[in-house]
């Protein structure tokens, strides 16, 4: 190439800086691939990759897009170069970074072109220990705002619900769960019952989004497939296995498999829990209610939602498992993609992004899930409107797992909703954490405050006084009146008299004078400083001094 064919080049493929790209007339590489932090070629590619990725054209002059040429390469190749720069960017891909040398033949000045990958997914890229960013002509250390932008990002895999079973026909798909999922179409689509008439089965499995082009998905097979066809799942697996044990003990009274077709394993599963009826005595009534001990969308949901987000590249089973008269346990294998459970049901929209987005899409149309998302917020309410605990989310080892309790577990709590109309869904679940010792965040321990709904001082916060008042129930007052602290005055008094009677005391002494009367929502180690500081606070008012490891009134 010539130099001008080299100008050429870089003005058709970068024609002008942006946040993903950069002229940089860098002559000489020693001082310049690993220099002055903020102004060097390392600098520069970890403000590119923490954007889209991009380019940095090396040896040319800014503006003008003149060629200037390297001129000094420190012994740099592009090998080892792009080896120096990997060194020095932490978390950069190194498999997509590529240096394009151009050579003019006719000046004999060389141009790189540094291709900069983009991050991998919440990995910002550092260099000297600072992530960068490009805003305007500015480099600069990456914004907070960009930070979170690339930590909260959502990894998902290629759809692996949608991939073609290219041995499958329809043949392997069960009739009976064919009808099945016409019914429901049907419900889903009440428009579509008169066209429905003059579909074959193959139109009918491509309009529900069940095939593609009257090809076997792995979706079709799961939720349609005859139970002998799963050898075509293999290695993969679509099973729930459900387990009945007694409360408190992690062995079997009993157990049972469900396979493919997943449409109608979900009946059956449904008919295997023992959802016998139960006396609900509410606070505000005489007259128990009698209801199913739980209520049927709260059983299909956390089902269906195991089987639409269950990571099957980990071959495992979705696991329910029944303790007997008390709760549900829902659990399937992968991460809970969105933000947290109380994103998900304090939003009014569902989630944009899933892990099999065909399967999803195919429930939907088969009315196992819910059409506009809400179905997890729903199942609080279903909680709610029965007074009993919210369900439980565990996201922990890469699993979810949903707990869902069938009784009143707590009186006093679903005492405390009736007298108070006016919490909403989301004060509900925050009081909920706030009676099981849950730890809050600093966002909810403002917004608790604000509202008066808690006292006391992070971690060890009690319900206030505006809640407890209006349930006028004796223990929840006296609890109350326990789980508050005296003003100091109050416990400095104390001390007080018991020197004066006693003309000395020991820290002990004192430990046993103060500790029982402390707020029992304080940890042992909590009233242990509390005393000392009881004690401290007194020292340098100037009432009391230490003598001899003991404690007396001092002298004026």
């Amino acid at each position: 190439m010539t130099e001008q064919e080299i100008k050429a080049y870089i003005k058709q493929n970068f024609p002008y800086e942006n946040e993903s790209c950069d002229w940089k007339n860098y002559a000489n590489l020693k001082n310049t691939l690993c220099g002055h932090e903020g102004d060097d070629v390392v600098s520069y590619v970890s403000a590119l990759s923490n954007v889209n990725g991009g380019a940095l054209v090396i040896g040319v002059e800014d503006k003008t897009l003149d060629i200037i040429g390297i001129q000094d390469f420190a012994n740099y190749t592009p090998e080892s170069a792009k080896y120096r720069i990997v060194e020095k960017c932490r978390n950069l891909n190194s498999e997509n970074l590529e240096i394009l040398p151009l050579f003019a033949e006719d000046s004999h000045k060389t141009v790189w072109i540094v291709n900069v990958p983009k991050h991998s997914p919440r990995l910002p890229v550092y260099a000297h220990n600072k992530a960068w960013q490009r805003i305007g002509d500015s480099l600069v250390e990456m914004t907070q705002e960009r930070r979170e932008a690339i930590l909260s990002e959502i990894v998902v895999e290629e759809d692996w619900s949608s991939a073609i079973i290219e041995d499958a026909t329809i043949d392997d798909l069960d009739s009976d769960a064919i009808e099945k999922a016409k019914k429901e179409f049907a419900k889903r689509n009440p428009h579509k019952v008169d066209e429905m008439q003059i579909w074959d089965d193959i139109t009918f499995l491509n309009k529900a989004k069940l095939t593609i082009r009257g090809k076997i998905t792995r979706t079709a097979l799961m939720l349609l497939g005859k139970e002998e066809s799963e050898f075509l799942l293999n290695p993969f697996v679509a099973k729930i296995r459900w387990s009945l044990r007694s409360l408190g003990s992690n062995e079997n009274k009993d157990y049972d498999v469900f396979s493919m077709p997943l449409l109608l394993s979900v009946d059956k599963l449904y008919n295997k829990i023992r959802n016998v009826k139960y006396r609900l005595v509410r606070p505000d009534s005489l007259f128990p209610d009698e209801m199913l001990r739980y209520d049927m969308f709260n059983i299909r949901e956390p089902l269906n939602n195991a089987i639409a987000h269950q990571d099957y590249t980990k071959r495992a089973r979705i696991e329910v498992v029944e303790f007997e008269d008390d709760h549900l346990v829902f659990q399937n294998a992968g991460t809970f993609l969105p933000k947290s459970v109380e994103d998900v049901i304090n939003k009014d929209c569902p989630e944009s992004i899933y892990r099999n987005t065909f399967l999803v899409e195919a429930m939907r149309n088969l009315n196992m899930v819910e059409t506009e998302g809400g179905g997890i917020k729903k199942m609080f309410q279903k909680q709610k409107i029965r007074f009993f605990p919210m369900p439980e989310y565990d996201l922990s080892n890469n699993l979810v797992k949903v707990e869902i309790i069938g009784k009143v577990v707590d009186e006093e709590f679903a005492k405390l909703l009736t007298k108070n109309p006016q919490l909403s869904l989301s004060d509900i679940l925050l009081l909920d954490k706030v009676q099981k010792r849950k730890v809050l965040n600093d966002g909810e321990i403002a917004y608790l405050r604000k509202k008066g709904f808690i006292e006391g001082r992070k971690p060890n916060f009690f319900l206030s006084e505006n809640v407890v008042k209006p349930i006028d129930n004796k223990k929840l007052k006296a609890d109350y009146i326990k789980n508050r602290n005296f003003d100091d005055s109050h416990y400095k008094d104390m001390i007080l008299n018991y020197i004066k009677k006693y003309k000395k005391a020991s820290k002990s002494d004192i430990s046993n004078l103060i500790i029982d009367k402390l707020s029992p929502v304080l940890s042992d180690k909590q009233k242990q400083s509390k005393v000392s500081n009881l004690l401290s606070s007194l020292r340098i008012d100037g009432k009391i001094e230490c003598v001899n490891r003991f404690w007396v009134i001092k002298k004026n």
